[in-house]
């Protein structure tokens, strides 16, 4: 017996069989570029498929040059480049499970100047403008996509998914907003089609009878000029008589003003629209998006909104999701929280991708927790995610690990975030922290304030004491009317209704999302939709709309010192999406800001040189943090370690204050 009878059964395809329902989904880590770090990539899959994946799906591979996403990068074009692949394939092999080559040509995304498309038609967020494929141009990379099945098969792939979604080539060729054409492969949508369908057909010739051949179709392409649902409806009846075996689900170009996998996105969120296309064909639909826990992926496949779910990052998180879902340990489950922090902020800067909340992802061959060649007893202060991650770790090495929190309950700073309308996932952290110091044996110590007389006999002491807020020097900062964020977010102090925020850094952008928002929209999908403009596709080319965001129910000033941007060093993936929500909130956002005073009648600045006065009834100070580590001078001999904000104040960053904690762990 199973709570989850759907995603844990097999799938059979025919000429092979799935374990499992669950499909580790394409993305790019980094280590696919080079030859070199195919160990690494190799041991990367293979914990996965030891966790009991049942399909992997690896980062995208160009079919030629001008598909690469950037200079040199991943590509299967050679017999010499398959035989390297066989290190991916039998690793993945070995551990029991499947594995298929995803071919990505990136088309105008494509960050080179090599770059084609249907069209010459630039993209908003490249700046090399692409050549339009010629109509041989057409034929030979239909043929680059069909050589590099046969070649992944000659690699020991089980098959291939196409990417016929996101924005990339295919979908270029696919919608109006990017293909131009008047010859045979544009024009009707009829035409357009034929790009895809026959990169489908000839693949499947070359791949045999008996690969996976997965095609990746947008669902939703979330961009004006998109798709209609109909003719995604005759793609799909179109690629499956051309041989695919399964169409995975595609939502939204990379250039989509929607955000499709932020944390604020709702569990789930697109789901209904892979339902929707079920029906209409008879092979198997895999859906995707922000599908994160068990019973979450087992209710869209008992809904009958999918035959697979397809998870890319909740697999980084925890490569052992399925493992546990099996045995009954979901409650063990490290949950993706869809920050995007050490995952695609990291693609999309070209660093090694790895994950917030196991920063072991990527880096399984260089940071292992091995049992401890002698145990210590250790003392960790402070029970946020810094001491959190180092504790556990600790402990689960075989040291005897004792944690002091002067609150009544862990979390530290993701007690705030937890609060922040979009930022509820944060409390699955707190949740999996919780059950793994009862599952490692931490002896934990809540709502005592550890003191040098209680650190005495541990032969090494970490400090994870967090921060403390920033109080500037500022005329009248002791006012009544002004209030810290922690006053705010976490203790729910009153606030009024016209609110100056001062500090447009990471927590001045989440208070001002907090002040901004009645309720939790985030996490209701209906309303999510309405605040973004998505529709059914059915209802308008592409499933755009009109953005209908809920009226803000106080009027806020965020204020910065500098003249640049605000949320300039806010996450690549994820900065845009909270500069559109306070956008569309109405936030006045001033920057260049010289702060002057704060008084019965509000807040008084200069901006540019001229004075001027923010009426408002509350001032909320988020001026940066000061690192507390006071314990460190009076603990005399014993060893100490300084991890998370007691080490480093400047941003908070969990990020980084876990990737610590856990290194440090690994050395102790």
């Amino acid at each position: 017996m199973t709570p989850y009878p759907n995603l844990l059964s097999p799938l059979d395809l025919g000429f092979t069989t799935l374990r499992n329902r669950v499909v580790m989904g394409s993305m790019h880590t980094g280590l696919e570029d080079r030859a070199a770090h195919f160990p690494q990539l190799a041991e990367y899959y293979a914990e996965r498929a030891r966790g009991g994946v049942g399909l992997i799906v690896t980062g995208g591979f160009a079919p030629d040059r001008t598909g690469w996403l950037l200079p040199l990068a991943s590509k299967l074009t050679t017999p010499a480049e398959a035989k390297q692949h066989r290190r991916l394939t039998d690793a993945v092999h070995a551990e029991g499970g499947k594995i298929a080559l995803q071919i990505l040509h990136a088309g105008r995304y494509a960050y080179h100047p090599l770059s084609v498309s249907a069209s010459s038609r630039k993209a908003p967020i490249n700046p090399f403008r692409p050549r339009a494929l010629t109509g041989h141009g057409v034929q030979r990379t239909i043929r680059a996509f069909a050589d590099c099945a046969a070649l992944a098969r000659d690699a020991g792939y089980d098959g291939v998914e196409i990417m016929g979604s996101e924005g990339y080539l295919i979908n270029q060729f696919l919608a109006e907003r990017t293909n131009r054409r008047t010859d045979a492969w544009g024009g009707s949508a009829e035409n357009r089609r034929r790009f895809a369908v026959e990169i489908v057909r000839r693949t499947r010739q070359r791949l045999g009878p008996d690969g996976i051949l997965i095609y990746r179709l947008s669902l939703l392409d979330l961009v004006e000029g998109g798709q209609s649902w109909d003719d995604v409806l005759a793609l799909a009846h179109e690629v499956e008589a051309a041989g695919a075996t399964i169409i995975n689900t595609g939502i939204g170009w990379h250039e989509a003003r929607v955000p499709t996998i932020v944390t604020s996105v709702p569990r789930a969120a697109f789901t209904w629209v892979t339902g929707k296309l079920r029906p209409h064909v008879s092979i198997p639909v895999v859906t995707s998006n922000r599908i994160n826990l068990p019973h979450v992926a087992e209710q869209a496949l008992a809904d009958g909104a999918a035959d697979l779910v397809s998870m890319a990052r909740p697999l980084l998180a925890d490569p052992d999701w399925i493992r546990k879902a099996e045995s009954g340990r979901e409650d063990e489950i490290n949950v993706c929280i869809a920050c995007n922090q050490a995952c695609l902020d990291h693609a999309f800067s070209r660093k090694p991708v790895s994950c917030m909340v196991n920063p072991r992802a990527g880096h399984e061959t260089t940071l292992r927790l091995l049992p401890a060649r002698r145990t210590k007893h250790v003392a960790v202060v402070g029970a946020g995610p810094a001491g959190l991650a180092t504790a556990t770790a600790l402990a689960e090495r075989g040291h005897r690990v004792e944690l002091f929190e002067a609150d009544g309950e862990i979390g530290g700073q993701f007690g705030i975030a937890r609060r922040i309308p979009g930022k509820e996932e944060f409390a699955e952290t707190i949740r999996y922290f919780t059950r793994r110091l009862e599952v490692t044996g931490v002896k934990v110590h809540l709502g005592r304030r550890a003191e040098p007389a209680d650190l005495t006999g541990f032969d090494e002491v970490v400090l994870a004491t967090g921060v403390t807020p920033r109080v500037p020097a500022l005329p009248g900062i002791g006012h009544p009317k002004v209030l810290s964020y922690v006053d705010v977010v976490r203790h729910g102090k009153p606030v009024g209704e016209r609110v100056a925020v001062i500090g447009a850094g990471g927590i001045g952008v989440d208070v001002s999302e907090f002040l901004t928002h009645p309720c939790s929209p985030a996490l209701d999908r209906d309303a999510w939709m309405a605040e973004w403009g998505v529709t059914d596709p059915a209802l308008a080319d592409g499933g755009v709309t009109e953005a209908r965001p809920e009226p803000s129910p106080r009027q806020v000033y965020l204020l910065q010192r500098t003249k640049g941007p605000i949320g300039a060093r806010l996450g690549k993936t994820s900065g845009w999406v909270h500069r559109a929500a306070l956008r569309a909130k109405g936030v006045e956002r001033i920057t260049g800001v010289t702060y002057e005073r704060i008084d019965d009648e509000g807040l008084h600045v200069s901006v540019a040189g001229r004075p001027r006065l923010l009426a408002v009834d509350t001032v909320v100070v988020c001026a940066g943090q000061i690192p507390v580590r006071d314990l460190a001078e009076a603990l005399g001999d014993v060893p100490v370690h300084l991890v998370g904000g007691a080490d480093e104040a400047r941003e908070l960053d969990a990020k980084r204050a876990i990737d610590q904690g856990t290194r440090l762990a690994a050395t102790l």
